[in-house]
């Protein structure tokens, strides 16, 4: 049986700032993640899922397995596309150009991503993905769904659980949304692309 370990983050705990605050990456990644991490591990033995892939248990499972692991892939694709701030941060190459073909501009992809956000009812996440014929499409997923569940490639998500930004921005959600442009990294983004 393998068991599944917190991940590293690819920066620093203050780097995102003030974007997202050291004592958010502190909670969001430190405890929230890390307890993901360890409920599914207890949860493991005996669940025909021992030695399975993340992404196979999300699609498979159910009740707390499902749970557990929806949130530690979401999370891993989460904290893992994230880079320093910049100003004007903007895709280029392969996934900007599908940003345009598919939205019509990468300012009328943002607006339908940050509406997505803010209308999704309670927790859960916004996601881009590409479908099985390379094309973009934003989705709403509650709690820890993650968009391989409909046979989607998740390529960029923003958290909308009250957690990933409350000690930040309280209940201003739709201001969160927007700051976290300043700190995607497109070139992960992009790697994510499987055509």
């Amino acid at each position: 049986m393998k068991n599944f370990a917190l991940m590293a983050l690819p920066y620093e705990a203050n780097a995102l700032e003030p974007v997202i605050s050291r004592e958010t990456i502190a909670f969001h990644h430190g405890k929230h993640l890390a307890a993901y991490v360890n409920n599914l591990n207890a949860l493991l033995p005996g669940s025909g899922f021992e030695d399975a892939l993340l992404e196979e248990i999300v699609c498979r499972a159910e009740g707390g397995i499902l749970n557990n692991a929806g949130q530690i892939l979401n999370h891993n694709l989460y904290f893992g596309q994230f880079t320093a701030p910049k100003q004007d941060n903007a895709p280029t190459g392969r996934i900007a150009a599908a940003i345009v073909r598919d939205f019509g501009s990468f300012e009328a992809f943002k607006e339908a991503f940050q509406k997505a956000g803010t209308t999704l009812f309670g927790s859960g996440w916004v996601w881009l993905s590409a479908n099985k014929d390379g094309h973009l499409v934003i989705t709403q997923e509650g709690n820890a769904a993650n968009p391989v569940q409909h046979g989607l490639c998740p390529l960029l998500t923003f958290d909308v659980w009250e957690h990933a930004y409350y000690l930040d921005y309280q209940n201003r959600r739709p201001d969160h949304l927007a700051a976290l442009w300043q700190i995607v990294d497109w070139d992960t983004v992009e790697q994510r692309m499987k055509l």
